[in-house]
């Protein structure tokens, strides 16, 4: 995992109402994982769902079709500090230090970057095809959605805490994060949200890890 120094960073956006408000927040460092967990590191704890798909069962891509019941079931095998990042931790880490960028590079349009026209075409590639962020980590908004451990609320932000906010309480949807191969747009901005039920099971879901420092 790659150790991301806290700090300060401004969360959220004014382009759709469950980004907003804009608000500052403060993230204690953490580690996370540069990338997305894959179906080779899934198989050593149970068969990835969609092994027998040539369309995802590349070894070095992300797996997929995994709850997010599944994805928490997956850190607690690996054991000590292993869970999913917070929301405010995977923004904050996609962001890669740059303050009111709408993606991780920058404001240009995804549609812009190398080899954008002629990428996932089939399903999400390889784990780490693209380029890293200032942080060194790679296809956060991008491949697959990826779950965080946060209830989702479209209204979160208006009561969240300043420091290490943890979502809310309870709820019907987990949040989830980052761009999908299958949507239009295939790269999301860094503070794009979206969110399913924790038992739900897409073939454009998938995770990476975080742990407590």
């Amino acid at each position: 995992m790659i150790e991301i120094a806290g700090g300060w960073f401004w969360m959220g956006s004014d382009e759709r109402p469950d980004e907003g408000p804009v608000h500052r927040v403060w993230v204690d460092r953490f580690l996370l994982s540069p990338l997305q967990v894959t179906n080779e590191e899934y198989a050593r704890f149970a068969p990835p769902p969609r092994r027998d798909d040539p369309r995802f069962n590349d070894p070095r891509q992300p797996v997929v079709a995994v709850s997010w019941v599944d994805a928490v079931r997956y850190c607690e095998w690996l054991g000590g500090a292993v869970r999913l990042p917070t929301e405010a931790e995977w923004e904050y880490a996609a962001r890669g230090g740059a303050e009111g960028k709408r993606y991780p590079w920058g404001d240009e349009a995804p549609q812009s970057r190398p080899g954008y026209a002629v990428r996932w075409r089939q399903g999400p590639e390889r784990a780490g095809t693209g380029e890293p962020n200032a942080f060194g980590l790679y296809d956060l908004c991008e491949n697959v959605h990826e779950w965080c451990s946060d209830w989702y609320a479209a209204d979160a932000y208006a009561a969240a805490p300043e420091k290490n906010p943890r979502g809310p309480e309870a709820g019907t949807r987990r949040v989830s994060r980052g761009g999908s191969w299958r949507h239009d747009v295939k790269v999301s901005r860094c503070a794009a949200r979206s969110s399913l039920p924790p038992g739900f099971q897409y073939e454009d879901y998938g995770f990476r890890v975080a742990a407590s420092v």
